[in-house]
């Protein structure tokens, strides 16, 4: 797995020992892989380098983790600003155009 659990719940402010949402977080890294890979029309395997994935990467994914953990639904009732040069930008980096 690209991301563990322990760093997915450090960037979304969750305590190590709480265990409920493990199998839900584990299905959002799955996801956000896919989805990373689909922007930058290539596979994330072949950007890893000593063992480790590009911190841009791996910044996305958990980006789009922390969207999903908190917005479940695709509905939302207050308004939502896009903070400018965050996911785009740092899937931009690896993207592939061939």
């Amino acid at each position: 797995m690209y991301l563990s659990i322990s760093e997915v719940k450090q960037h979304l402010n969750i305590d190590q020992e709480f265990t409920t949402d493990d199998n839900y977080i584990e299905s959002l890294i799955l996801v956000a892989k896919e989805a990373v890979e689909h922007s930058i029309n290539q596979n994330i395997d072949d950007l890893i380098v000593g063992g480790n994935l590009p911190p841009a990467i791996k910044h996305s994914m958990l980006l789009l983790i922390g969207n999903w953990y908190l917005n479940r639904e695709p509905v939302a009732y207050s308004s939502v600003s896009k903070i400018p040069y965050t996911l785009e930008l740092l899937v931009s980096i690896h993207k592939n155009y061939n």
